[in-house]
């Protein structure tokens, strides 16, 4: 089994108390591309989304937005 990298949009808009479209407008990423992540139907991620998502809730450490997980499949 190999590894796979999460991006934790719902936790990070739980946490956050905001919602996917608010998220979408703080961080300007299409609402589209933050859904996909958040649902894990999209395999890549821009790095300029992941900078844009911490600037717009103040993350310091790139391991709030993604983590490496055992891949399942």
């Amino acid at each position: 089994m190999g590894k796979k990298v999460v991006v934790k949009i719902s936790e990070l808009i739980r946490k956050h108390n905001i919602s996917l479209r608010e998220l979408s407008r703080l961080s300007d990423v299409r609402h589209a591309a933050l859904s996909e992540l958040a649902n894990g139907k999209r395999e890549n991620i821009n790095f300029s989304h992941i900078v844009r998502i911490a600037e717009a809730l103040e993350i310091q450490d790139i391991r709030e937005i993604v983590d490496l997980v055992e891949d399942e499949g």
